[in-house]
């Protein structure tokens, strides 16, 4: 299998164990972006908790049933009751403006009476006891200890939602500021007006230190009720059982229960009324029938006594008699069927099977009396006549009957009425509140600060394009000659005021030393053939730690016996001096180049043999015209025949050409890219800037690395140690 392939392979078999391991190597190292941001949501929810008041519920249990009532009562009457509704349709008339609205008339929910507390924190404030000190524009503002309670208040409509302010005064004494501007003082238990305006409000108690705030307002009785209706909750405990639990939710358990108890006495008081109608209507019907009855039975009456004075067949036979009580009884029959048909109109259309049935009845009876009657017909003249009559009268005084007892029945069954709502539980709130949920809370705050710290950590380093490998580098045109590890000890030196230490020099078994040492190596092969025996190193960018590289390389190059220059020259930024414990002011590059010293004044020996350095001296307001001076090529010409490597630190590319115009007189160039820090286009920018002037990039070296933050971490972390440790054996 070629090279190609085995790589193809290695990648094909191990991406996803690689891809998670890069993913847990992210995060690890993102671990206090993480927990900044789980610090900060929970720092939130405990904010939210502290501001935000306590809610309390109150709940009750009530049963829908058949009315108690009902089996006790006449036969006739079952046509009368409904059977109990269902239960989605009474928890839908719990909630109704007309039970709801009786509630907030009866406890006078539409009144608002608070404390006027300091915006956001003012109620956390309370809540912790800390005190706001009593400065003039402090006072105002609620400490928690203070109450109200409104005995009336009365608007004009234009200000409903509106705000008054209450000022506490001394005493009983208090102010009130209205809408309009006017301006009224009171005292707790007397009722003050303005009736210019329509406004009337009486204080029945006020508790607070002089000069608090008091925020009162009457809301509409709409809004009231869709307040009502958004803080309770009405549910079927199970299916079809018909009990209803019902629950309300404030921000004080005793006003919790009193509302529930409240709404629930309202609908009560609702059923009981509706289960009433119904005879109620009833009753009314059959009371205008009585006296058209009553007429009726003394009309049918006299009209047979007159009769039976007038001629002397007084007396019926037998078989008139028989005639006249079926048609009698049968009439009868007729005459319930007719009052009963009045009732079912109320509830049902004609094509109901309970209305055609009754239809079918009065048809059949209508039948049999047309039979009789044609019988009657046959009796002489003056029977019939008496049998006509007799029969009116009794049918008129049966019907008078059927219309008392109905009448009777129906305000039993009024006066008996007791609804199909029984309260099994009342109102009662617990003093333990079911919101906030701290626990609940302080979790979802944990969980989303971790979630927001790793999303932040993954976008972090999915939107990072810093170089991780040589090979990107390399994929550029550009040879890498080594890749230095990331240094702890390294990491500490750069403080302001004190000396630099050199790696190489107080801690020469660093793994990054060792990477150097291969630099030197790397170094020495490729400019065997260069025009001179300088080096520019530079960077694009600042912090790519070009100068570390620089004053390293050349300790370990003199290490290996070879005489080596150090030049400073950033001329604008140099710090290479506090490597070596050298002043602000000392002679240096710039000073040389602008003929004011001479070159055996500005180079220095070190505590490090065969090692020279040249700092920037002071620095220039023309660094780049300096440069570009005849001197400088003088300069480099002047270092090759007593030095075997003259190191040039230069200021990064991007920022300015000074690295350009060395790079011309000097035998390699090396960029220094930092690990995942310094990105593809800025490498890219700084090889097209030398190429632009004709020159090439000799070489770059890949600092600061890190094998925990990339994929291939553990792999070079070995190589590392492994060279390491062949080189101490």
């Amino acid at each position: 299998m070629s090279d190609v392939n085995k790589k193809s392979g290695q990648n094909i078999n191990g991406d996803d164990e690689l891809d998670l391991s890069a993913l847990a190597m992210s995060l690890w190292a993102g671990k206090f972006w993480i927990a900044l941001f789980a610090v900060i949501t929970v720092a939130l929810s405990v904010f939210y908790l502290l501001i935000t008041p306590p809610t309390y519920q109150a709940d009750a249990l009530m049963q829908l049933e058949e009315k108690s009532g009902q089996l006790s009562l006449p036969t006739g009457l079952s046509d009368l009751v409904e059977s109990a509704p269902e239960s989605v349709t009474e928890i839908e008339i719990l909630r109704s403006r007309m039970v709801l609205g009786k509630a907030v008339g009866d406890l006078n929910l539409d009144w608002r009476a608070t404390p006027k507390y300091l915006p956001v924190i003012g109620y956390g404030l309370t809540r912790v006891s800390v005190q706001l000190p009593d400065l003039g524009f402090l006072r105002p503002f609620a400490r928690g200890n203070e109450r109200i309670r409104l005995d009336l208040l009365q608007v004009p409509p234009e200000w409903l939602g509106e705000r008054i302010t209450l000022i506490k005064g001394e005493g009983t004494a208090f102010g009130l500021e209205l809408p309009n501007g006017q301006r009224l003082k009171g005292r707790v238990g007397t009722l003050v007006r303005a009736p210019n305006v329509g406004f009337a409000a009486k204080i029945g108690e006020l508790e607070a230190d002089s000069g608090r705030h008091f925020l009162l307002r009457q809301v509409s009785e709409n809004a009231a009720i869709s307040n009502i209706r958004a803080n309770t909750s009405v549910s079927e405990k199970g299916r079809q059982s018909g009990i209803l639990f019902v629950t309300y939710q404030a921000r004080d358990p005793g006003r919790a229960r009193q509302i529930l108890h409240a709404i629930t006495r309202a609908y009560l008081n609702q059923n009981v009324t509706r289960s009433a109608a119904e005879a109620e209507s009833s009753l009314d019907f059959i009371e205008t029938q009585l006296p058209e009855a009553e007429a009726a039975v003394s009309e049918a009456e006299q009209d047979l006594n007159e009769y039976r004075q007038s001629q002397t067949a007084i007396d019926l036979g037998f078989e008139a008699e028989s005639l006249l009580t079926q048609i009698g009884q049968l009439e009868t029959e007729l005459s319930q069927i007719q009052l009963e048909e009045e009732t079912l109109k109320k509830n049902y259309t004609p094509k109901h099977p309970v209305y055609k049935q009754l239809l079918d009845n009065k048809r059949h009876l209508d039948q049999r009396i047309a039979l009789l009657r044609e019988e009657a017909e046959e009796l002489p003249k003056t029977q019939r006549e008496v049998f006509d009559k007799t029969r009116n009268l009794e049918l008129a005084e049966e019907t008078y009957l059927q219309l008392l007892n109905r009448a009777q029945e129906l305000r039993v069954l009024k006066a008996s009425t007791i609804g199909n709502v029984r309260i099994i539980d009342t109102a009662h709130a617990s003093p333990i509140p079911i919101a906030p949920r701290k626990g609940r809370i302080l979790a979802l705050g944990l969980l989303l600060g971790l979630m927001l710290g790793v999303g932040f950590v993954l976008m972090r380093s999915a939107l990072h394009k810093g170089i991780q490998s040589s090979e990107q580098i390399e994929d550029l045109g550009i040879p890498v000659f080594a890749t230095i590890n990331k240094s702890l000890v390294a990491e500490g030196t750069g403080s302001r005021n004190k000396s630099w230490a050199i790696l190489a020099v107080s801690n020469p078994v660093d793994l990054a030393v060792e990477a150097f040492r291969s630099l030197r190596t790397s170094l020495y092969f490729g400019m065997l053939d260069a025009q001179s025996k300088s080096v520019v190193i530079t960077s694009s960018a600042p912090e790519a730690g070009k100068s570390f590289t620089s004053v390293n390389l050349a300790v370990v190059a003199a290490q290996a016996g070879k005489r080596v220059c150090l030049v400073d020259a950033d001329l604008r930024r140099g710090q290479l001096r506090k490597y070596f414990n050298l002043k602000k002011d000392v002679l240096g590059l710039a000073d040389y180049l602008s003929d004011k010293s001479d070159l055996g004044e500005v180079i220095r020996d070190t505590e490090i043999d065969g090692l020279s350095f040249i700092p920037a001296g002071l620095y220039p307001p023309n660094p780049s015209e300096l440069l570009m001076r005849p001197a400088t090529k003088a300069l480099l010409k002047a270092l090759d025949q007593d030095f075997d490597l003259i190191i040039l630190d230069c200021p990064p590319v991007l920022a300015v050409t000074d690295p350009v115009i060395l790079g011309k007189e000097a035998g390699a160039i090396l960029t220094v890219v930092r690990f995942d820090k310094t990105a593809e286009g800025e490498v890219e920018a700084l090889k097209q800037s030398f190429e632009v002037a004709g020159l090439q990039v000799t070489g770059a070296i890949l600092n600061a690395f890190d094998p925990k933050k990339t994929k291939g971490g553990q792999y070079y972390y070995y190589n590392y140690r492994y060279s390491y440790t062949n080189r101490e054996d």
